[in-house]
């Protein structure tokens, strides 16, 4: 085999194994656990593989190099992955400058369940809002809110537990976003 044709072989088996690895433990963390058991079969055998072709020839630095550049461009090959898999959910809080019935309505008409209250801020009343949406939905819910206040504070966190409520029946109903 040629010399580069492994570096090349190395490299690529490195971004598939990081890829997997990264996918993996994503989720793991997620609750995800039958289909992350199943993803690290495969993930170690890559692995195994690739290490073994870096370790009968350390001699070789480019095939060292080649295995970090791999690893380093699966870390990041493996998020974006994990980005259009957009597993989960987030807790979007949205804060506007004034009460904001439109922002609210508008948003509960898309599908989303919203939670709104008046709220009092430094400088005066505001209007606050706690939106739950699966996460494939996160960009399309930040537009959304631009467009009716491009001036709305927002903050969004990953929820660990949900139970009950709006959206979790909307889910499990199959109705979300019809």
């Amino acid at each position: 085999m040629n010399a580069w044709t492994l570096v090349l072989i190395i490299f690529l088996i490195n971004i598939v194994y990081v890829s997997f690895f990264t996918v993996r433990m994503i989720m793991t963390l997620k609750g995800y656990r039958y289909l992350a058991a199943a993803v690290s079969v495969v993930e170690i055998v890559i692995y195994v593989v690739g290490l073994g072709l870096v370790l009968d020839s350390l001699d070789q630095i480019q095939n060292v190099i080649a295995y970090a550049l791999g690893y380093g461009s699966g870390v990041i090959i493996g998020t974006k992955i994990e980005e259009k898999m957009a597993l989960g959910y987030i807790t979007v809080n949205v804060i506007t400058d004034e009460i904001n019935r439109e922002l609210a309505t508008t948003l509960r008409s898309k599908g989303y369940g919203v939670t709104d209250w008046a709220a009092h801020g430094m400088s005066g009343n505001r209007s606050a809002m706690q939106i739950l949406t699966p996460r494939k939905f996160e960009l399309q819910l930040y537009s959304t809110i631009a467009e009716l206040d491009p001036k709305a504070f927002i903050i969004s966190y990953e929820p660990k537990t949900i139970r009950g409520g709006f959206l979790v029946k909307s889910v499990k109903k199959g109705k979300l976003f019809k």
